[in-house]
């Protein structure tokens, strides 16, 4: 499997969803969703519009360049937590998106928001 349909299931993947799921946010039946991972039928655009909404990196998924960050919105230190992030193994990046979601919880629990930016000095 290369193309579309693969990339369409990394990044389903990337964000945790089974094809059940994903198929409903994309508003199709599991075995359609199945067939555009296969490459068997093509995605179309109210599709790939609705699983956009939902952080599918479209351009990624139809091209196989992914949508680039925009870099001036982040800080000195956000810069340099997303190159060491980039360079580890996804096993570790597995990891650390655990470890962020369950820290960004418990910050939300005990501050009942979440924190400000960080501001570089």
């Amino acid at each position: 499997m290369s193309g579309i349909g693969s990339r369409l299931r990394q990044e389903r993947e990337r964000l945790g969803l089974s094809q059940k799921i994903f198929g409903e946010i994309g508003g199709v039946e599991a075995n359609a969703q199945g067939k555009y991972e296969s490459g068997g039928r093509a995605p179309k655009a109210d599709y790939l519009s609705r699983v956009a909404e939902k952080g599918v990196d479209v351009l990624y998924v139809l091209t196989g360049i992914a949508t680039p960050i925009q870099l001036e919105n982040l800080s000195h230190i956000e810069e340099k937590v997303l190159g060491d992030y980039r360079a580890m193994l996804k096993e570790d990046q597995d990891a650390i998106r655990r470890l962020t979601s369950t820290l960004a919880e418990h910050s939300i629990a005990v501050n009942g928001k979440s924190r400000p930016p960080i501001q570089d000095s």
